[in-house]
């Protein structure tokens, strides 16, 4: 694997990328990046296939510009980013957010998407949503919650973020593995960026509102008939912010779709149980 940087206009992008085969893109979810989101997956999947993961505009490495953070936003930069690598089409996974974006990218620009592969994906229900996440979109409040998290990281023993981390999530199942000493430096790194602060928060305002508690724009539930392609869900079992209902009703209207749940995991199955994980989106990839 290698991680470099490309110029796509007048934004500086960092990604991730090797492999041979055919192409497959990662798209990453709220508050993470190429790198930490696939961090277990990337290798696996680039011994057959040729990956792309790269961080979207505001997260990660990548530049963080004043900008209208969302769903619409980031799928056009995916579109963007495909176009500047030659990607004609590629098998699409996405994560969370990233699962909302790929299903944009299905829905909106089908010629683009091979196979799609959603994991724990906004957009098929009504999330649970913490209480966290209504704090942060209140002007102010949302920029001191940033502050703290971001001095917590620096302060607070590893042990205990991972607790709090894994409370959050969901996860549960050998957290000092899940979330190593690479992960939370990071995370470090991540909430210490000049203008992630920014773009974090007007993404979670973008999305949380009270039209989108209710469903809104971002439910496609109605929509999941027009996908035609292979469609493979991956869900942890014991996600607390979409619930594996959301993947079993997504899987009964989606014509071409597998469903995979990930028993002991949570809204990361993709980092709580790797080998699992890698083993169910390799063997649809592959098919």
């Amino acid at each position: 694997m290698r991680s470099g940087f490309v110029q796509m206009g007048s934004l500086r992008v960092h990604h991730t990328h090797g492999g041979r085969g055919s192409p497959v893109l990662f798209i990453h979810g709220l508050g993470s990046s190429g790198y930490i989101e696939w961090r277990f997956n990337l290798e696996a999947t680039s011994e057959t296939h040729r990956v792309y993961a790269p961080d979207m505009p505001g997260f990660g490495r990548s530049e963080k510009p004043r900008a209208r953070y969302g769903v619409r936003y980031f799928t056009r930069f995916i579109e963007r980013y495909m176009e500047g690598r030659g990607l004609r089409s590629a098998a699409v996974v996405g994560a969370s957010l990233g699962g909302r974006v790929a299903l944009e990218l299905a829905l909106e620009r089908p010629r683009l998407v091979r196979k799609l592969v959603l994991v724990n994906a906004l957009g098929l229900g009504r999330p649970n949503v913490h209480v966290s996440y209504g704090l942060v979109t209140i002007p102010r409040v949302g920029e001191a919650v940033m502050n703290m998290a971001r001095d917590a990281l620096k302060w607070a023993p590893s042990q205990m973020i991972r607790r709090v981390a894994g409370r959050l999530s969901g996860a549960s199942h050998d957290l000092k593995r899940t979330m190593d000493d690479a992960y939370l430096d990071n995370l470090r790194e991540l909430y210490s960026a000049e203008g992630y602060h920014d773009a974090y928060l007007a993404t979670v305002r973008s999305l949380v509102n009270p039209k989108a508690m209710f469903g809104g724009p971002h439910d496609v539930t109605t929509r999941l008939h027009e996908l035609k392609l292979p469609v493979q869900l991956i869900w942890g079992a014991d996600d607390p912010l979409f619930p594996v209902a959301h993947a079993a009703r997504a899987h009964s209207l989606i014509e071409h779709s597998k469903l995979a749940v990930i028993e002991g995991a949570g809204h990361t199955p993709q980092a709580e149980r790797p080998e699992e994980f890698n083993r169910v989106l390799n063997r649809f990839l592959d098919s």
